[in-house]
């Protein structure tokens, strides 16, 4: 083995545009099509439920701002690990790798992959078990894609990405020509009242579809001239997908009403059925599952990342932390992450419900290192204040602090909703704790740790 291949830096082949699609097509998933009935249901007018989705694109656009500024002055293929790292030490990078590797991620990944099951089952039965059978296929085809190299990844991510955004403007347009406006308003089915409880399980519905935007993070040490492109990533993207919900938000709310959007058990089916007629579950099913596959793509790409950065910076994993100069991809780590997700695809696959598991697991670890990882920025600023910084947060430090603080309380929010799924969740987060005492990690020689971009 070369000695030099786990410090070796990735080549900067990653322009705004493979970044923007990057972003956009793990963003822009399967969520809009399922949880805005959710959401109307915590609002009790019109008005309140598209505050709330904009609120969500302000959360967005707050933490895009965070990570810019990150991404910027420490461009890293490790992305939230490395700030982590940098910010806190090494014990709380190895337990976020942890985290990330065995719950965040790749529950993520299982989530959208059981979505794309359901739906490619009714276009094509595999028995009894063929959601989860399909789910499989899905995750190994598109890790083999990923392993063939970053160039095959990104063509591909551009294609669905841009199919997917195509897709759903033409279900949308479809809706507005033939609808004939919203139904009666309907007397079932409005909230209780109005309260910071409801409001808060509102948002971490919005924000569940909205997840995702932080995943550029990992492709800062990929990007030409990550200074100044990584904040155009961030902040091209998070506009591009919060103009495309409020879009898709107004449509519905024109073709349903407030009321009748929280009957929908299935708001997308409910409305192509209105539009497309005896074609409707198939033109959704393939729309469903586009959207699936090009998330699914985006999520792998970036999630392989930490387990490299793992690699890198842990002797004992070292196997994880080679580049593959064939491809230019983390082969080894894709082959870990794909490894992990398919024992999750089998648990969901024997739970009630796969999807609602995989959600219940991974939400509250996100938020609780989401918060960290925004209260990294001030921390940095302070170690390591000469640090250049081509981009910089605005409104400092309150934009940080005010990121931080809504991370706790969607962490608390999400803890409450998901119930014993989200115990599960932090009981592997535990799980992981007794690495920090049989890993001994070296602390930085210097003031500053070696980034990506300054090994050699």
């Amino acid at each position: 083995m070369n000695p030099s291949a786990h410090s070796r830096r990735p080549p900067a082949g990653l322009s705004v545009l493979d970044g923007v699609a990057v972003l956009v097509g793990v963003v822009v998933g399967v969520g809009i099509f399922g949880f805005p009935p959710l959401v109307a249901r915590h609002a009790d007018s019109a008005l309140l439920y598209l505050g709330l989705w904009l609120a969500g694109g302000l959360v967005m656009l707050v933490g895009a701002l965070c990570y810019a500024e990150l991404g910027a002055a420490f461009p890293d293929q490790g992305g939230e690990y490395r700030y982590l790292r940098l910010a806190w030490g090494p014990r709380v990078g190895l337990l976020f790798a942890w985290a990330r590797g065995t719950v965040i991620q790749t529950g993520a990944i299982a989530v959208v992959a059981f979505i794309y099951g359901d739906y490619a089952q009714r276009l094509l039965s595999l028995g009894e078990h063929g959601a989860a059978w399909h789910a499989v296929i899905a995750i190994l085809a598109l890790t083999a894609l990923n392993l063939l190299g970053t160039r095959h990844s990104n063509r591909a991510q551009r294609l669905l990405s841009g199919l997917t955004i195509l897709a759903l403007l033409a279900m949308l347009c479809a809706g507005l020509l033939f609808a004939n406006g919203p139904p009666e308003p309907m007397v079932a089915g409005k909230p209780a009242g109005l309260s910071f409880g409801t409001l808060g399980m509102g948002m971490v519905f919005v924000l569940l579809t909205y997840g995702g935007w932080n995943e550029a993070a990992y492709l800062s040490g990929e990007l030409h001239d990550p200074g100044r492109n990584m904040s155009r990533v961030l902040l091209i993207g998070t506009l591009a997908v919060t103009l495309l919900y409020l879009l898709a938000n107004l449509v519905y709310l024109e073709i349903f009403g407030i009321a009748g959007l929280r009957q929908s058990n299935a708001v997308a089916a409910d409305l192509m059925a209105i539009v497309a007629g005896p074609w409707a579950m198939v033109a959704l099913s393939l729309v469903i599952c586009l959207t699936a596959l090009s998330t699914l793509n985006g999520t792998l790409l970036t999630g392989a990342r930490v387990y490299y950065a793992l690699g890198r910076d842990v002797p004992q994993l070292a196997s994880l932390g080679i580049w593959s100069e064939h491809g230019a991809t983390p082969r080894r780590a894709l082959l870990a992450q794909a490894g992990i997700t398919l024992l999750l695809v089998l648990f969901g696959a024997l739970s009630q419900n796969g999807v609602e598991s995989m959600v219940a697991y991974t939400a509250p670890v996100f938020w609780l290192f989401m918060c960290l990882v925004a209260l990294s920025l001030p921390r940095l600023r302070r170690l390591h204040p000469d640090r250049p910084r081509p981009f910089r947060a605005p409104w400092y430090p309150w934009l940080p602090l005010s990121f931080a603080a809504s991370c706790l309380g969607l962490f608390w929010a999400s803890t409450l909703y998901a119930g014993l799924g989200a115990l599960l969740g932090l009981l592997v987060l535990a799980a992981g704790i007794p690495l920090l005492f049989l890993h001994r990690a070296p602390q930085a020689s210097g003031p500053l740790e070696p980034s990506g971009e300054e090994e050699v």
